[in-house]
């Protein structure tokens, strides 16, 4: 005779599901100054899952932010079902109220052609957004395609500067001699709205609000490294680490970080100048840095259940006050 089953656990409080979409979003574009009142966002569009999951959330997050959203597709050239991707943005751009516009770019087939494809649409995507008068270009990359970007690098020898890859902005793409596009409008950059949600989130987005989108069929093609990155690697390592993604989603941060010190920053340090330099978790400095950007005082619990407490004028790291001994007495 089997047990009978004992009382039903008592309610869960508080959030009991994921964050949406949206407020992934909005939580990065607030934390990361990506948009600001007034600003308009060039949204990049394919009609691709990722790309329609954020013109969308643009769209939504405009009464929120207060800026503007335009949309623009490129069609490469190179598929004949292009066309009818990039309507399947354009009709949604249209039920959003939201001003669309598309480039048509000769992309030859040969080597090298994801990477010459790209330098095709972001060079349109430039020109795009000086017609516009866009602020930014705003582009679809999650979580996943960081963590992904991050292990090519990894395959390809990159060392730590190569590795902070796809931060939440950056300045306009630039060529491989670092020359911006003749057409590239001064003080654009891009931003990437999304990388705080998994793809399963987008997927799921696109379901909640039934909205259509296409699939490139070269997303699934093994001949590219990328493809095998994603559909071999990752889900092998998250069989190991089930938080993968997040791990090498923080550790561009942190690296991207170090970098953004060393090209000027100010170091962190405490008061009276001493280096910050007590062991602290990769939770614990992830919170120092956002806390940093975000110029607001923290408090970091330290081992042995001690307390510290930072203040960040101009960009430094100050101690306000340590609990770590009077905790310990």
């Amino acid at each position: 005779m089997s047990p009978s089953p004992g009382p039903p656990p008592p309610p869960r409080r508080g959030r009991s599901h994921p964050p949406s979409l949206i407020r992934l979003a909005e939580r990065l574009i607030r934390d990361e100054r990506l948009l600001a009142r007034g600003d308009v966002v060039l949204c990049a569009c394919s009609g691709g899952p990722d790309s329609t999951a954020l013109l969308h959330v643009l769209a939504m997050l405009r009464r929120r932010i207060g800026h503007e959203v335009v949309a623009h597709g490129v069609d490469h050239g190179l598929r004949p079902a292009a066309a009818a991707e990039l309507a399947i943005a354009r009709d949604l751009a249209e039920r959003l109220g939201v001003p669309y516009s598309s480039t048509r770019v000769d992309v030859a087939p040969g080597a090298n052609l994801q990477a010459r494809a790209r330098a095709a649409r972001f060079a349109a995507l430039s020109a795009a957004s000086a017609a516009l008068g866009a602020r930014a270009i705003a582009t679809g990359h999650t979580a996943d395609d960081r963590a992904e970007t991050v292990l090519l690098r990894l395959l390809r020898g990159a060392g730590p500067r190569g590795l902070a890859v796809l931060p939440p902005r950056a300045p306009l793409w630039t060529d491989a001699a670092g020359a911006a596009p003749r057409s590239a409008a001064a003080g654009v950059e891009l931003i990437r709205p999304l990388l705080l949600a998994r793809r399963a989130d987008v997927l799921a987005h696109l379901s909640r609000h039934r909205l259509a989108f296409a699939e490139d069929p070269s997303n699934g093609d093994p001949r590219f490294t990328r493809v095998r990155v994603r559909r071999e690697l990752l889900p092998l390592l998250e069989d190991l680490s089930p938080t993968i993604v997040e791990h090498l989603c923080a550790l561009a941060d942190m690296l991207a970080a170090g970098r953004d010190r060393r090209a000027g920053g100010d170091p962190a340090v405490l008061d009276g100048g001493e280096p910050l330099s007590m062991p602290l978790g990769r939770a614990q400095r992830l919170a120092i840095e956002r806390a940093r950007k975000l110029g607001r005082p923290l408090r970091v619990l330290v081992r042995g259940g001690g307390e510290i407490a930072l203040g960040f004028p101009e960009e430094s790291s100050v101690l306000i006050e340590d609990r770590s001994e009077r905790r310990g007495a």
